[in-house]
C-alpha cells in the first residue's frame, strides 16, 4: 500500500464496462445520465473521519474556488493525474477497497456515483444542456434519520422507502457481482 493519492483509471473502466453501459454484468439503468459524464476515479491512502462518521469514498464535482496561483496548482494537479480537468472525481480509501468484499466494493462504488444526479427543470422533468446531454449535479443521501427516532416515532416515507428495499430481495445476485468485481482491479500501484 502507498502513502500516495493515484488515479484508477482501472476503476473507472471497470465501472463504465459493468455499472454504466447496458449489457454490463451490473448495469445499473438509474445511471443513464453518466453516459458521457467526465468523471474520475482516485486512489486515496487512507480514510478520514467526518461528524462522527468514517469516510470511505466521496464524490465532489471538481470546482476550483480560490486565488489564481491555487486555482492553477489544482488544474495542473488534475491535468497531470487524468490528462483534463474532470466534471467529477470520486476518491476511494485504497486500504479499505482491498480488503471489503466484491459487494462492499461494488456498494461503496455505486453510493458515490449516486451523489452525481441529473438536474430538473421547473416542470420537474429530467434538464439537458444545450447540446442535449443530461445537466449534472451533485445530489445529496435519499435518507438521512437517526434510527433512535425511527426507533421511537416511526419511520418518514423517505426512511419508509429505504426499509421496503432492505426487505426486497437484491437485484444483483452474489453470481454477478462475483464475475464482474475481481479483487485483482484493487491492485494499487
Amino acid at each position: 500500500m502507498t502513502a500516495r493519492y493515484l488515479p484508477a483509471p482501472e476503476v473507472l473502466r471497470w465501472a463504465r464496462a459493468e455499472i454504466l453501459t447496458e449489457g454490463g454484468q451490473l448495469h445499473n439503468p438509474d445511471f443513464a445520465h453518466l453516459e458521457y459524464a467526465d468523471v474520475q476515479f482516485l486512489w486515496a491512502p487512507g480514510s478520514f473521519n467526518k461528524q462522527g462518521r468514517t469516510v470511505l469514498g466521496q464524490c465532489e464535482e471538481v470546482i476550483f474556488r480560490c486565488g489564481p496561483w491555487q486555482k492553477g496548482r489544482q488544474q495542473q494537479q488534475m491535468v497531470d493525474w487524468f490528462g483534463a480537468v474532470p466534471d467529477y472525481l470520486i476518491t476511494l480509501d485504497a486500504e479499505h477497497c482491498l480488503k471489503c468484499s466484491d459487494a462492499e466494493f461494488c456498494s461503496l462504488v455505486e453510493h458515490e456515483l449516486y451523489h452525481i444526479g441529473q438536474e430538473f427543470d421547473e416542470f420537474g422533468s429530467p434538464a439537458f444542456t444545450k447540446d442535449g446531454l443530461p445537466k449534472l449535479c451533485m445530489r445529496g443521501h435519499d435518507v438521512e434519520e437517526f434510527v433512535g427516532v425511527v426507533r421511537r416515532y416511526g419511520a418518514n416515507k423517505d426512511v419508509q422507502r429505504m426499509i421496503d428495499a432492505a426487505r426486497s430481495a437484491p437485484e444483483v445476485s452474489k453470481l454477478n457481482i462475483a464475475r464482474a468485481c475481481g479483487t485483482c482491479l484493487l491492485k494499487v500501484a
